[in-house]
């Protein structure tokens, strides 16, 4: 088939990439026009585990190609997709400017590229949109070209840092259309990704886009019940890690996003909950589980800020500190309402000087607030030297089992604050560690030690 995929930022750029591996022949198109020129090098913007590969592979064989040409982009494309942004609004619910702007421009394109040179295109939201958009853009189209566009929804699934397996594998796939030969047409195309048997599911554009929202809202609620529940298990000398455990094999809950920490981030989870809360309540309904799990969230941040307020007895001027991890989840750049944003500006705000490390976001977070002070590490104990003590906030793999006579050596005093629970209580007694962690008692093997 033949594709335009609008907007090659995260979504869009897997989106691109991936339906090119079937195939298809799909021309990725974005205003940024730095951005098309390092997709046409072969060079991702975004790091993301095997997308360069995908990208280079398909480049290679002329299936893909990127511009900043939106005629170039639409004039042989049967499916368009939109993978645009939709950022929060103050209010919370989510911002469609871009969306119609696209369709603005997609309209404007096709009247002057001769409409009717193909029987219909195909407009498909990939992006997270509210309940209704698809029905909205069906409209706006047929005021425009009436009978050229068919709108679907097929909102996208991906995890970061497993994008790309997701969408080359996907767990199922929706397509949200009233059109038959709108639901034929796309599920062909999803075919070669679900050999395996997953299934492909047609609905209607509302349940369509409900499911996104759903999904999301569910997976945060359940991060926001680990992260309350961690608070009582301090409170009453339970360990999290064991509750979680004993959950998990429940085979009714599962044993995925039941880990306790700082709380969740990134680009999905924060603005879905706040846009499907909005949602509600514009509907004069209130969604009080998600707007719980948005206020537990919200709260963790300070709940693990008091652990160290606490420990150092609210003497935190003049402190130097370590952090390991700024990116909101492991094997991403992606820094967006990142847990760490806010434990790093509130701990600037108290006079501390932060010395902090992460595999791939720190050109990110240099780039996002150039005004911040930050000593960026080139490696992990490059960061903990002279330290007080270590902060960690993303669960990185190389995090999880370091070199404890050098991480030692390095700081000033062995403490640790893990916002993550990458390491055994016992163990960090052993090694004499002071270690505080979520949900688990704390661990004052050093400080005992001195006081002694």
């Amino acid at each position: 088939m033949q594709i335009a995929v609008i907007g090659v930022g995260y979504v869009g750029l897997v989106t691109a990439a991936g339906l090119a591996e079937s195939g298809n022949r799909v021309i990725g198109y974005d205003i940024d026009a730095g951005k098309i020129a390092v997709l046409q090098q072969g060079q991702s913007p975004i790091y993301e585990p095997g997308l360069e590969r995908l990208l280079a592979h398909n480049l290679h064989n002329q299936r893909l190609h990127f511009t900043a040409d939106l005629g170039e982009a639409l004039r042989e494309a049967e499916l368009i997709f939109l993978a645009l942004p939709t950022p929060s609004t103050a209010a919370g619910e989510a911002d469609l400017s871009h969306v119609f702007a696209a369709a603005e421009s997609i309209a404007s394109t096709l009247q002057a590229l001769a409409p009717g040179s193909l029987p219909y295109r195909i407009v498909v939201t990939k992006s997270t949109v509210p309940v209704g958009t698809a029905r909205q853009l069906q409209a706006f189209f047929e005021q425009r070209l009436p009978g050229q566009i068919r709108v679907a929804s097929n909102p996208e699934f991906l995890r970061e840092g497993f994008a790309v397996e997701d969408f080359l594998k996907p767990e199922r796939v929706i397509i949200g259309t009233p059109d038959p030969q709108v639901a034929e047409t796309l599920r062909r195309l999803y075919l070669p990704y679900t050999r395996q048997g997953n299934p492909i599911y047609l609905m209607d554009w509302e349940s369509a886009e409900m499911t996104k929202y759903a999904a999301n809202a569910f997976l945060a609620m359940r991060i926001s019940f680990m992260n309350e529940l961690a608070r009582l298990c301090e409170k009453v000398g339970a360990n999290i890690d064991w509750v979680r455990l004993g959950m998990g094999a429940d085979s009714r809950i599962g044993r995925r996003y039941l880990f306790a920490g700082v709380g969740y981030g990134g680009s999905c989870f924060p603005k879905d909950t706040r846009a499907l809360a909005a949602l509600a309540q514009k509907h004069h309904l209130r969604l009080q589980l998600v707007e719980a799990t948005i206020a537990i969230n919200a709260s963790q941040r300070a709940f693990f800020l008091e652990k160290i307020t606490a420990y150092y007895r609210g003497h935190l001027q003049g402190r130097t500190l370590a952090v390991w991890g700024v990116a909101f989840k492991p094997d991403t750049d992606d820094i967006r309402e990142a847990p760490s944003l806010e434990i790093l500006a509130q701990l600037r705000a108290q006079g501390v000087t932060l010395r902090v490390y992460d595999p791939v976001a720190l050109p990110r977070l240099r780039q996002t607030y150039p005004d911040w002070p930050l000593f960026y590490a080139t490696e992990a104990y490059e960061a903990t030297q002279g330290a007080e003590a270590l902060l960690i906030l993303t669960e990185w793999s190389e995090f999880r089992q370091p070199d404890w006579k050098r991480l030692r050596a390095n700081l000033h005093a062995p403490v640790i604050f893990d916002g993550r629970n990458l390491y055994d209580p016992a163990e960090m007694a052993k090694l004499g560690f002071d270690y505080l962690s979520i949900g688990r008692a704390p661990v004052y093997a050093y400080s005992t030690a001195a006081a002694s």
